[in-house]
């Protein structure tokens, strides 16, 4: 922490946030949009199509729209947040995005109370609409809360980051 007001990212929130979520959120933007189908069954087996013919238009549109959105979770994380060290900028895009993992875990709901408990039951799609998200969420709000930020109370709304290894 220097005299300037800037905080130092520590490693675990880097590998998180500038690496490790951007690629699985452009890995789940790919299938979404080229494997419509697999993500479909992996969602939901028993209500998903039999064939890639048989899913219907306004799906894969929606299953695109999705794979959109999730490109816009990476490039956030991936260029946007690379691109300041304001730490009033990274506070805001997180707090966004914690906000889209809450209704990222909404959206599964319907499969059930114990999809969001019952790990041993989970499929590759489940780690990845529950688990990930949780990971996610709780470093984001960890984030939030300041924790393994070092930066003083009254420099907090106008520190930036320094992104050199955590002394």
């Amino acid at each position: 922490m220097g005299s300037s007001g800037q905080f130092t990212l520590p490693l675990p929130y880097r590998a998180a946030f500038l690496l490790i979520e951007p690629v699985f959120a452009l890995a789940g933007a790919i299938i979404a949009h080229f494997k419509p189908l697999e993500y479909l069954q992996l969602t939901h087996g028993a209500s998903a199509p039999m064939t890639t013919s048989s899913i219907p238009l306004s799906t894969n549109i929606v299953l695109t729209q999705l794979a959109n959105l999730y490109l816009l979770f990476a490039f956030n994380e991936a260029f946007i947040l690379r691109s300041t060290s304001d730490l009033r900028v990274w506070r805001t895009v997180l707090l966004g995005m914690l906000i889209a993992d809450f209704g990222h875990l909404y959206s599964v709901s319907p499969l059930a109370p114990d999809i969001y408990w019952k790990v041993a039951r989970w499929n590759v799609m489940d780690f990845g609409n529950v688990g990930f998200v949780y990971a996610g969420a709780c470093m984001r709000l960890a984030f939030l809360c300041g924790i393994g930020l070092r930066v003083p109370p009254k420099e907090q709304g106008k520190a930036t980051a320094s992104f050199d290894k955590a002394k």
